[in-house]
C-alpha cells in the first residue's frame, strides 16, 4: 500500500494565525502543517482517508484526490472532523454514498454534531454529504478491500481515540496513553506513524521523549511523527531523532510492503 500524510499539524496548524516565532515567520515547506490526515491506498486501487480535517479541501486539491472508498475516523474533535462536508464532491464524483467506519460513541457524536446530514427529507444530493455509517470496535478485526482493518483502543486525555492498523502499518495520532490491552495489537507494526506535538509533555498528546519511547518498545522499521506543533522545527530538530525515525510532512509518501510479513496471531484479532 501507499500511505500519504495529508497534513500533519496540530488543531492550529502551522503558521499559527498571529504568531511571530521563528517556525511561523520563516514560513518553510516542511514547516507548512495542514490539520491531521492521512490517505491510505491499496494494491487494488481503493483509497482510504482517515479523517477529515478544516483542510481537507486544500489536501485533496493537492493531490488530486477524486475516488474515496471509505473514510475512517480516530476521534470527533472540530481539527479531525469538521471537513466533512467537503465529501460531497467526492460522492458527485463516485454517484454514490462513502462508506464511514467508527466506533458507536463517534457515530453518535457525528449524527449529533452534522445532524443536517442524516436528516429526513429536506435538500438532497449536492445539499450534503452521502455517508454510509459503519460501527466498528477496537481491538477487533474487520475485512475490508481483501484487506484485515483493526481499530485500536487510545487515550487521548480521557476520551476514546482509536488507532487504525492495516496489515504492517499503523496510525497513531491524538494519544497521551496506549492502554496495555492495545501493545500485543501493535506487535510486527513495520511502519508506525504517531503523535508528538511538542518537546514539554501535554494532558491529552505524547510529548517528543513519550513518543520515541513507544517507538522504542513496539520498535517498528520506521517510525514517523504527526500532529506537530509550531515548538518543532522540521529543519532544526530532525537531527534529534534517532535512525528510524523522522518528522512527518505533508505530502510525505510512504510505500508499505507486506513482503515477509504475517499477521500476528493474536486472541483479539479475529
Amino acid at each position: 500500500m501507499q500511505v500519504t500524510i495529508l497534513g500533519c499539524g496540530t488543531s492550529i496548524g502551522v503558521p499559527v494565525i498571529g504568531c511571530d516565532c521563528p517556525v511561523c515567520r520563516a514560513n518553510r515547506p516542511r514547516n507548512r502543517r495542514t490539520r491531521t490526515s492521512a490517505l491510505i491506498e491499496l494494491d487494488g486501487g481503493e483509497k482510504i482517508i482517515i479523517d477529515t480535517s478544516p483542510d481537507f479541501r486544500a489536501q485533496a486539491l493537492r493531490h488530486n484526490l477524486r475516488r474515496l472508498d471509505a473514510l475512517f475516523y480516530t476521534h470527533m474533535h472540530a481539527d479531525h472532523t469538521h471537513g466533512i462536508d467537503e465529501v460531497r464532491c467526492i460522492n458527485y464524483i463516485m454517484q454514490k454514498p462513502l462508506d464511514v467506519y467508527a466506533v458507536p460513541a463517534h457515530i453518535r457524536h457525528i449524527k449529533n454534531q452534522f445532524s443536517y446530514i442524516f436528516q429526513e427529507g429536506g435538500q438532497e444530493g449536492g445539499g450534503r454529504p452521502r455517508l454510509t455509517m459503519h460501527a466498528v470496535k477496537t481491538g477487533r478485526a474487520f475485512e475490508l478491500f481483501g484487506q484485515k482493518i483493526l481499530p485500536l483502543r487510545l487515550l487521548h486525555g480521557r476520551l476514546l481515540c482509536v488507532g487504525w492498523r492495516i496489515g504492517a502499518f499503523a496510525y497513531l495520532t491524538d494519544v497521551s496513553r496506549i492502554p496495555a490491552e492495545t501493545y500485543p495489537l501493535l506487535a510486527g507494526v513495520k511502519v508506525l506513524v504517531i503523535d508528538a506535538l511538542r518537546f514539554k509533555p501535554h494532558e491529552t498528546h505524547f510529548c517528543l521523549d513519550e513518543a520515541l519511547a513507544e517507538i522504542k518498545r513496539i520498535a517498528p522499521q520506521r517510525a514517523v511523527i504527526t500532529h506537530i506543533s509550531h515548538d518543532i522545527d522540521y529543519y532544526r530538530d530532525s537531527q534529534l531523532l534517532p535512525e528510524g525515525v523522522e518528522f512527518a510532512y505533508d505530502g510525505l509518501e510512504m510505500e508499505i510492503t507486506s513482503v515477509g510479513y504475517t499477521v500476528p496471531d493474536l486472541p483479539d484479532y479475529k
